[in-house]
């Protein structure tokens, strides 16, 4: 059974240094491919933990539709429901030529 929530919604961020796409709370959804007609993005940041969004393998169509090879992936691990395998999951992206980074806490992305 699948419940809806409401909309899916995003956020793109653009700066004079980085163009970054937040999926939000949500899952896989076709309307991302509109977001490379208006931007290039550096970074595009998707929920991968599955059950309540989307998982590594929607997560890797996800980014084929923004057309973003480096992915920081969140919504994972907090509760048994969304647990994920970080070894396997990075190798698959990167079997795709993507880079998928799992931050650990405390720890920080910095572009230059």
């Amino acid at each position: 059974m699948v419940a809806m929530g409401g909309n899916p919604g995003g956020f793109v961020i653009e700066t004079d240094t980085i163009n970054i796409y937040i999926a939000g709370d949500t899952a896989l959804s076709y309307d991302m491919k509109l977001i490379p007609l208006r931007t290039k993005l550096d970074l595009a940041i998707f929920p991968i933990g599955g059950n309540f969004t989307m998982d590594v393998e929607d997560a890797i169509i996800a980014s084929d539709f923004v057309e973003c090879n480096k992915i920081l992936g969140y919504h994972y691990d907090s509760n048994p429901y969304i647990t994920i395998d970080h070894q396997e999951s990075v190798k698959k992206f990167a079997d795709r030529g993507k880079e998928l980074l799992l931050l650990k806490v405390g720890e920080f992305l910095e572009f230059q």
